[in-house]
């Protein structure tokens, strides 16, 4: 099969399409052979270093397709079956995953739509129902409202009558996040966030902030905090954050700081499931949908990374065997 390795930290160049053997199930695992393939930032971090990796190593975290094999003692799938997952390695023709952490596609949900929104749409569960339960008339400052996950969080969040407040870096972009529900959009490049903020909220500020765009962000995140609010960092797109100094959250209002992981939030199978169980309903009920902004031949993987790391794509990137 082929797939994508990488043997030293670095840009998109570092990524290679080569052949390797089509890996066998072993027990309580299924193959699954891929239809599409998500590419989220976390693809980038883990390509450049950020989040170092034993190298040389396969790339990517989340896919969807058909079960081929089944490994000894697997019950519950059956060669034929729609799954997607999230599990290592995903950019290649074929994946091998525990059964237990596979999830069966409902009708309707083609591999596509899963590929781009399983770990986009399962943060955005655990961000918004798990870290923090947000309430109808909460104000929420949700910053890349335009990318794969903000698309997402804006419309779970307008589902959950919450007021919300986003970032986007352009026109076109700020156009986007108004069609699928923002109150109000700050473009964060040319705009001072913090003050948006409190204006928005009559001086008060958001009580939850949730930043995964980092560096370029941080300041205007903390400056958008009412007493005792959440700041919520889970991506690094501009480069990651400072480090925070305790004082710094005592004098800002006693805030609170917190670097999430899906994992710590999606730890048992029960999670996993009832995580996945509430984002396919949710995209089932049409108050979620699915924005597929860019497609990617496997072997153009550089090319989807060039793409999302230079800030030019909206909603989700899929790769295509």
């Amino acid at each position: 099969m082929r797939a994508i390795h990488f043997d030293a930290h670095g840009g998109p160049e570092v990524l290679h399409l080569v052949e390797i053997a089509t890996p066998a199930p072993g027990p309580g695992q299924i193959l699954v052979r891929h239809e599409a393939i998500g590419v989220n930032f976390i693809d980038t971090y883990q390509r450049s270093g950020l989040y170092p990796m034993k190298l040389p190593s396969r790339l990517g975290g989340e896919a969807a397709g058909v079960v081929e094999a089944l490994g000894e003692g697997v019950t519950g799938f059956k060669a034929g079956d729609r799954v997607a997952y999230n599990a290592p390695g995903a950019y290649a023709d074929f994946g091998v995953v525990a059964a237990e952490r596979a999830l069966p596609l409902p009708d309707g949900i083609d591999a596509r739509t899963a590929a781009a929104a399983l770990l986009k749409g399962m943060t955005v569960e655990f961000l918004i129902r798990r870290l923090h339960k947000v309430e109808a008339g909460e104000t929420v400052l949700f910053h890349a409202g335009a990318g794969g996950v903000g698309q997402i969080a804006i419309q779970w969040l307008k589902a959950l009558s919450a007021t919300v407040i986003t970032t986007v870096g352009s026109d076109a972009k700020a156009a986007r996040a108004r069609e699928l529900g923002a109150d109000h959009v700050i473009l964060y490049r040319t705009q001072d966030v913090a003050a948006e903020v409190r204006r928005i909220t009559n001086g008060q500020g958001v009580p939850i902030a949730y930043d995964s765009v980092g560096k370029d962000t941080f300041e205007g995140t903390m400056g958008s905090l009412a007493r005792r609010g959440i700041f919520v960092s889970f991506g690094n797109a501009s480069g990651p954050a400072p480090p925070v100094e305790g004082r710094r959250l005592m004098f800002g209002g006693s805030l609170f700081f917190t670097r999430p992981t899906m994992t710590d939030y999606l730890v048992t199978t029960e999670e996993l499931q009832a995580s996945s169980a509430a984002l396919f309903g949710m995209i089932g009920s049409g108050k979620v949908r699915i924005e597929i902004g860019q497609t990617f031949a496997l072997a153009d993987a550089r090319k989807a990374h060039d793409a999302l790391e230079s800030r030019a794509t909206t909603g989700s990137t899929v790769l295509i065997p």
